[in-house]
């Protein structure tokens, strides 16, 4: 079966015209962006969900991590949380779980209405018992099982190879892997003394992906951990390894993604960015974060909106949500909600900053006028979390104005100004 990449080539596949008749772009350029690699549709066909495109000429898109842990399984729980960012504007699913029952727990998420990615090597290590264990057969065996179950596209640490270990070693960080995908690859180098199987067979890897039509996201399996590793090699050396790996899997018709570059200064995110664009021909760029200060720990989904408003405006495509308990604890509900809603805000301010009028968006311009006209049912259907911002304003009953401004709110009253300076003339 043809790749989506290779059908684009020669027509305009329906799943391409759906997603761009969603985005409001032309299906012909379109899919002339798959082919060229620079927009993937996740769409595995062994399930269908609502399309979602990521890169050129779309919207910034976010996704959102769910998923049970060593200290708390909970499929109830999980499901909650993946329905909630669904309901708060998630556009994927990523089913991070390290606990439990992780085919059920793929199963559920895999029922949701919208793309689903996963991380093989967490399971493969659950099933060997230790990094040590899992070899190549068993790596590309829970691969296998990932792609059969209707995954749609899989973070594959591809570029932690020996090159990139010899970087950390010679030129040492503070935290030197913080990646969890990163970290096992790693140890399974050092421990077996061999290279890295998705590295080493990078080519097998890509016919899988191929057999099944799975985007690969390139993880970042160096990302710097704090801001004083954000000059250190090792994540220099994964940003040229990933530029080819990508090259090669455009070549072998395979949909590919960057992932990038976690914790750096803010002054850094726009350079990174661009970097990491040229060197992967423009390929699609996946952010967690970054996070571009290390001391707010409970508000570090306001510190990843911060610096994922600046990387998108600079071009990356997508965000990863980061919630409130970020580097605390497995995330809740509640920091779900929390923190699709600051994620879904960063995307929608780099969208509107991507080009010189960006911010005469047609949502701006209405919330302006709804605004001037105190007009609280549009302003509610215009926000990007209404039913939030309704019950704030309602907090001290249904006001004509704010109760901050009450009556002496100055858009009531210049608006009333310039009305009576309007009528004396008309008489």
């Amino acid at each position: 079966m043809p790749s989506l990449i290779h059908e684009c080539l020669t027509g305009i596949p329906s799943i391409v015209d759906a997603m761009a008749r969603i985005e409001g772009i032309n299906p012909r350029m379109a899919a002339r962006s798959v082919a060229r690699g620079r927009l993937v549709i996740p769409s595995n066909p062994a399930r269908t969900h609502r399309p979602c495109g990521i890169g050129e000429g779309c919207r910034v898109k976010v996704n959102v991590n769910v998923g049970t842990s060593g200290e708390r399984c909970d499929l109830a729980l999980e499901e909650a949380k993946a329905r909630a960012a669904l309901e708060n504007g998630a556009d994927t699913l990523m089913d991070l779980s390290t606990g439990g029952d992780l085919p059920a727990m793929r199963r559920m998420v895999l029922s949701m209405d919208a793309p689903v990615g996963t991380v093989p090597i967490y399971e493969a290590i659950r099933r060997a018992g230790s990094a040590a264990e899992v070899d190549a057969d068993l790596l590309f065996s829970v691969i296998r099982d990932h792609c059969r179950d209707g995954v749609d596209f899989l973070t594959l640490h591809c570029g932690v190879n020996r090159e990139a270990l010899s970087a950390l070693r010679s030129d040492p960080r503070i935290m030197p892997v913080v990646s969890r995908g990163g970290a096992f690859h790693v140890a399974m180098m050092v421990q077996r003394g061999e290279e890295n199987p998705l590295f080493a067979e990078y080519e097998y890897l890509l016919e899988i992906l191929t057999e099944y039509g799975v985007v690969a996201s390139l993880g970042d399996g160096m990302r710097p951990g704090c801001l004083q590793d954000a000059d250190r090699h090792a994540k220099t050396v994964e940003y040229l390894t990933l530029g080819r790996l990508a090259s090669r899997a455009l070549d072998a018709g395979v949909q590919r993604m960057i992932e990038g570059p976690g914790h750096i200064p803010l002054e850094q995110v726009g350079y990174n960015v661009q970097v990491i664009k040229e060197l992967s021909n423009d390929a699609p760029l996946y952010l967690l974060g970054p996070l571009v200060t290390d001391i707010a720990p409970g508000y570090d989904h306001l510190v990843s909106a911060i610096g994922g408003a600046v990387a998108a405006m600079h071009g990356a495509d997508f965000l990863c949500m980061v919630s409130p308990s970020e580097h605390l604890a497995l995330p809740d509900v509640s920091d779900i909600v929390e923190g699709t809603r600051t994620a879904k805000i960063a995307a929608h301010i780099g969208d509107i900053s991507r080009t010189r009028e960006g911010y005469k968006h047609p949502r701006e311009i209405q919330m302006a006028n709804a605004r001037r006209q105190l007009d609280w049912e549009s302003q509610f259907s215009l926000a990007l979390s209404g039913d939030h911002a309704r019950s704030i304003h309602l907090r001290d009953g249904d006001l004509e104005t704010c109760s901050m401004c009450g009556d002496l709110c100055a858009v009531k009253m210049v608006r009333e100004v310039f009305e009576k300076e309007m009528g004396e003339k008309r008489e």
